[in-house]
């Protein structure tokens, strides 16, 4: 891991910034998805008025704090890491619930309300019986996030910054993540970025391109968003497109593990089964959170992925996309595992 030479200036491990949502979770079946134009296993974007047919229209759901980049700053927290958050709620019960679900996890929180409309961003989790997973979300005041709410000294005080592609669609968020890219490159610290979604990347790819050669040094992508990404039609291909272009590029792979690529080469990581798959929202923002606090914590990338194998098999096991059991233990087991075997 790259050391920084203001290395005692750092109060944080991890700095997050992604769309602050708190998600409702409901069980569905594919015609509903099908009724209502939803491509399963994607996210969509919704406006409001969509927003509110959906909500009325699913069965009974579950509110819960998410948003990708949050579950994983939340993950890391749990683990230990000192972790930070920068996104944009409205003064309203969901943006409420949203800011203490996260300082309840003792994650620094501090971005101010936005306007009372638009509302707090939410997302329809739409899980189908085989455990896969249907968004559907309404941005709302996440599209307020702008340069202004970036504090480059918190930037410059985090060994991490984390950042979710999901955020490159509204224009002054996209100007607010490209802001906090260049105060941690001037302040020498280490920018992650997740791919997020297979049409995100469609939408962006010539970007992410560009800012995974450019100043991102760790890629997190499933095995779609990296064949998006390459524009190959095959994994090996997407693999030999991302060798050498950041330091570390990871795939993931549901159930069949993930690939590490990194100077040293490509290695595989199995995955962790659960007992049951139940809901498989939030597995790669679960990974991503076991593999950056390890990477905070100079493990070598792979020991890294099996920290966040472990992370993602505890989040798939149960719905909702925040860990409801001992994460630091489920880790140590994984990494002691492996070690004696």
């Amino acid at each position: 891991m790259r050391m920084s030479p203001f290395e005692d200036h750092i109060e944080f491990d991890l700095l997050g910034i992604g769309n602050a949502i708190v998600d409702v979770l409901a069980e569905t079946e594919d015609t509903f998805l099908t009724a209502h134009d939803l491509v399963k296993g994607s996210m969509t974007l919704v406006d409001a008025p969509m927003a509110e047919r959906l909500y009325h229209a699913m069965g009974p759901a579950i509110e819960v704090s998410g948003g990708s980049c949050a579950n994983t700053v939340a993950g890391a927290a749990m683990l230990g890491a000192r972790a930070a958050y920068i996104g944009k709620t409205a003064p309203d019960q969901l943006g409420e619930i949203f800011g203490h679900d996260l300082r309840a996890l003792g994650v620094s929180y501090r971005t101010p309300f936005g306007r009372p409309e638009p509302p707090t961003a939410r997302c329809f989790v739409l899980v189908s019986a085989d455990a896969q997973r249907t968004m559907a979300t309404y941005l709302g005041a996440c599209v307020e996030l702008g340069p202004e709410d970036i504090d480059p000294d918190l930037v410059a005080r985090a060994r991490v910054l984390y950042l979710e592609g999901y955020l490159w669609d509204p224009p002054r968020a996209k100007d607010a993540l490209r802001y906090a890219m260049q105060a941690a490159k001037d302040a020498d610290r280490t920018v992650a970025l997740s791919l997020s979604d297979t049409f995100c990347v469609e939408r962006h790819r010539v970007e992410f391109q560009e800012l995974v050669s450019g100043p991102v040094d760790i890629m997190f992508a499933n095995e779609a968003e990296a064949l998006a990404i390459s524009q190959q039609s095959t994994l090996s291909g997407a693999v030999e497109w991302l060798t050498g272009r950041c330091a570390l590029a990871i795939i993931t792979r549901g159930a069949k593990g993930a690939m590490v690529i990194s100077a040293d080469g490509v290695h595989e990581v199995a995955a962790i089964a659960p007992a049951a798959v139940v809901d498989t929202t939030g597995a790669g923002d679960l990974f991503a959170a076991g593999f950056l606090f390890g990477y905070t914590r100079g493990w070598d990338p792979v020991v890294c992925a099996r920290a966040g194998a472990a992370a993602a098999s505890e989040v798939i096991a149960h719905f909702g996309a925040r860990p409801e059991r001992d994460l630091i233990a489920l880790v140590e087991h994984a990494i002691q595992h492996k070690e004696q075997g």
